[in-house]
């Protein structure tokens, strides 16, 4: 059974929008500003290899699709974005092109809660800000790897979002990786015991 793993680039304020300015929005770029260091691309090679399959959004996946299988001079990197199984949840994605893609068009959490069965290793969701949002109203989200950076942007997506409803989070690690922080956390759930009790 995988884990599903939400992954991402954050500013102070909780921005995940754009950090590579791809999408091209007014604010895009800012983790191009400030090294990550050796132990940043360690920590994200390490992450790649352990996964199992990446889940994404519709606009996450479609920059990825376009970008990846033409990047050269990315190495082991690169070869295994391309080779993984993606999983990309859209109502309107009509193709999905990249190797190793499927469209999952149902139901959101159960295609998840499906998809957790059957991977072995991570499921890592980059991106994909809806979707992260979703993954969290539904309670699917088993880690979360944050790569914080020194900025505050003042608007854009948040990982958050509007949240419906208050979540503790409990600090598993944290490691400094050149200018940035990366903190891993896990969902604080009530044992069985305590949720007979509700």
């Amino acid at each position: 059974m995988g884990n599903v793993v939400v992954s991402e680039f954050i500013t102070l304020d909780g921005v995940i929008e754009d950090p590579g300015g791809a999408e091209g929005s007014d604010r895009g770029g800012w983790s191009g500003k400030f090294a990550s260091g050796p132990e940043g691309g360690k920590f994200k090679f390490e992450e790649l290899m352990a996964a199992g399959a990446l889940l994404l959004g519709r606009v996450t996946y479609e920059g990825f699709a376009e970008a990846w299988p033409t990047m050269e001079g990315t190495g082991e990197f690169g070869e295994r974005m391309n080779s993984l199984p993606k999983y990309v949840v859209s109502a309107t994605l009509e193709t999905a092109d990249w190797s190793n893609s499927t469209i999952l068009r149902g139901d959101p959490a159960e295609e998840v809660r499906e998809l957790k069965e059957q991977v072995d290793g991570d499921v890592v969701v980059f991106g994909s800000a809806k979707l992260v949002q979703s993954l969290v109203e539904h309670d699917l989200i088993d880690e979360y790897r944050l790569m914080v950076y020194p900025v505050i942007l003042g608007d854009g997506k948040r990982l958050f979002g509007d949240a419906s409803g208050a979540s503790d989070l409990q600090l598993a690690d944290s490691t400094r990786a050149g200018e940035t922080v990366i903190l891993t956390f896990h969902p604080v759930r009530p044992d069985a015991s305590q949720r007979n009790e509700r």
